[in-house]
């Protein structure tokens, strides 16, 4: 469903005037965590900017477990293997209930209004997309 709604949106040419069109996509980050008939998808949200919650979590995640790596204080260490933790926890705990709009308002609305900037049809209601 999110998919068609994308491709009517580019046929509509809602995403005419976003940053980076007529570039070729970044595909140096690896996505081999995003399911293959998601990952078109994902760049184009990820090159518009409007990444869900908890793949941006997902990120950082990552970013901590480069730099707990890189780090020898052992205070530092422990700091970043805290925060670490917390983001861990925090992701599991949204891994486990569904993704809902209405809980992410901001998200909805970033995502309608990068949308509704082609004067396209889909605007953010109680409801979320429509």
């Amino acid at each position: 469903m999110a998919e068609r709604r994308i491709q009517e949106a580019i046929e509509r040419g809602e995403f005419d005037d976003l940053p980076g069109k007529g570039k070729p996509l970044d595909l140096g980050e690896d996505d081999r965590t995003v399911p293959a008939e998601h990952r078109m998808a994902y760049r184009i949200l990820k090159n518009a900017g409007l990444l869900p919650p908890e793949v941006e979590l997902h990120k950082e995640i990552l970013r901590l477990t480069d730099l707990l790596d890189a780090i020898h204080d052992e205070e530092s260490r422990r700091e970043r293997r805290r925060e670490l933790d917390y983001k861990l926890m925090k992701l599991n705990m949204m891994r486990r209930r569904p993704v809902d709009l209405e809980v992410l308002p901001e998200y909805r609305d970033r995502v309608a209004e990068k949308l509704s900037r082609g004067g396209g049809s889909l605007k953010a209601n109680k409801n979320g997309l429509k």
